[in-house]
């Protein structure tokens, strides 16, 4: 009974960590569609907000380790060692990883270049392209991690190719979306500037 407590406390701290991710992620994206939508590159993200995403993202992160872990460990002392065989185990443990070095790579480089171009639109190609990635690549996975945590009725039923198989298809959709969203926002933004350019050069001298 106590072990059974222990568990579930743990569970609760596990969902607690994904939860607070998944918000900010959330209206993180929210936030970047806007600024996709207005079109105004002169427009500007909170760097608090930035920071504050890294940090509290970060710590999640963190969190969703060692409760992951000591949910395993608990798990595994009582079934033994046939419990890791179960693919939706492999697939969850795949995709912190995977969570894991994308957000290296997004507190490393993006928010970074974030931070001092102040606009997805303001970014080089290349950096623009990594962002949009990074993005989608964070976005699925945590969904995907949700997903699999309340997923029961997967355990032992699929292999992990079968549980995966949406997983890069998502990705790809989410980052063409993006791609695609981004070049209409900077079309639009380009077309605007050049309104508001005509006026002057029509003006007599």
């Amino acid at each position: 009974m106590e072990i059974e407590f222990t568990r579930m406390g743990i569970v609760f701290m596990h969902l607690i960590a994904c939860c607070v991710a998944i918000g900010l992620v959330v209206t993180s994206d929210i936030a970047m569609l806007k600024q996709l939508f207005r079109a105004d590159p002169n427009e500007r993200f909170d760097p608090h907000h930035l920071s504050d995403l890294q940090k509290t993202v970060s710590h999640s992160l963190l969190a969703l380790w060692v409760t992951g872990a000591a949910i395993v460990t608990l798990d595994a002392s009582l079934k033994g060692w046939g419990y890791f065989a179960n693919p939706k185990l492999q697939s969850k443990v795949a995709i912190v990883m995977l969570l894991t070095m994308n957000g290296y790579a997004l507190h490393k480089y993006v928010l970074p270049a974030l931070q001092k171009a102040g606009s997805l639109l303001r970014l080089s190609f290349g950096q623009r392209r990594l962002a949009l990635f990074t993005g989608a690549v964070s976005g699925v996975s945590w969904f995907y991690a949700a997903m699999l945590g309340i997923g029961r009725p997967l355990n032992w039923k699929y292999s992990l190719v079968q549980i995966m198989a949406a997983y890069p298809v998502l990705i790809a959709g989410g980052f063409a979306c993006m791609a695609l969203l981004t070049v209409w926002s900077q079309s639009r933004a380009g077309g605007e500037n050049e309104e508001a350019r005509e006026p002057r050069l029509a003006s007599p001298h």
